[in-house]
């Protein structure tokens, strides 16, 4: 699966589009950033509800492709500018972590 299938396939709405479309070979769901610092895989999606810049940050940190934030938190816009400065994808739906982990998760399984 690719970055932007986040969007085209599984319908989360991209919120900048200056991001590398990478393979995305995995995903890491947590609100802590220290769990995603320690055990998140490179090249990962990050399904959270942390809507601050800090998460841009970890994410460059661990090589994170893309993050899906949920529950359609409000996103700042200082977090929105660091994760196009880091070339990172930047999703947001009204779905919960529960349903976002099971739809990326399925999606990668059957690729």
């Amino acid at each position: 699966m690719k970055t932007s299938d986040l969007g085209t396939a599984l319908g989360y709405e991209p919120v900048q589009q200056d991001y590398t479309d990478r393979e995305i070979s995995s995903g890491y769901t947590s609100d802590l950033l220290s769990d995603v610092m320690a055990n998140a895989a490179e090249n990962c999606v990050l399904v959270t509800i942390q809507a601050h810049k800090n998460t841009i940050a970890v994410s460059s940190m661990a090589g994170i492709s893309a993050i899906v934030i949920c529950n359609s938190r409000p996103l700042p816009e200082d977090m929105i500018q660091a994760a196009a400065g880091e070339q990172i994808a930047l999703f947001l739906t009204e779905k919960n972590q529960f349903t976002v982990s099971g739809e990326i998760y399925n999606r990668l399984k059957t690729e």
